[in-house]
């Protein structure tokens, strides 16, 4: 893996979108086993950059994400997550 280093941080130059994971049925629940593999196979290929949005999967890419990266050390990688203004501006806070 290629890293680039940004602010003193070494970030893989590949980062892990999670905004179309595997599901369980097309538009259906997020398929956690394939995610999960998914997840592990780019962490051991040296990807440590991911992102998500509270929108993503209806709102379960965070929760799923959380989930996936919780066996690996937090200073192992990297994670952004997004919110439209839009939503902080009217206040809604469901997807």
């Amino acid at each position: 893996m290629e890293y680039k280093l940004f602010q003193g941080k070494s970030l893989s130059r590949l980062g892990m979108g999670n905004m179309r994971l595997p599901t369980t049925e097309p538009g259906g629940p997020i398929d956690m086993e394939k995610a999960q593999a998914i997840i592990d196979r780019v962490i051991a290929a040296g990807v440590n950059y991911f992102d998500t949005a509270w929108f993503y999967h209806g709102g379960e890419s965070e929760n799923f994400l959380g989930k996936a990266l919780a066996k690996y050390p937090r200073e192992s990688y990297y994670l952004v997550d997004k919110m439209p203004s839009s939503v902080l501006q009217s206040g809604e806070l469901s997807p």
